[in-house]
């Protein structure tokens, strides 16, 4: 048994909703160490810091109501 409501056929939109997510991240911290003036290893280690840190149950419960959504 699954933590989320999202139905099997939703596990792909699900996988794709994690993994923009996930970019976003990496783009994000990546950006804004090289704002701070960090080397390029320390932009790299702040945007896996970045994706570590992302609430991946927020982002699940995210996509969980916008499949809920789409069934009405």
């Amino acid at each position: 048994m699954t933590r989320t409501s999202v139905p099997d056929e939703g596990l792909g939109g699900l996988a794709r909703h994690v993994r923009a997510a996930c970019l976003r991240a990496a783009r994000n911290g990546y950006e804004q160490a090289g704002l701070s003036g960090l080397c390029p290893e320390g932009r790299w280690e702040m945007a896996i810091d970045s994706i570590r840190s992302l609430d991946l149950d927020a982002i699940v419960r995210s996509r969980s109501h916008t499949v809920e959504g789409d069934q009405s």
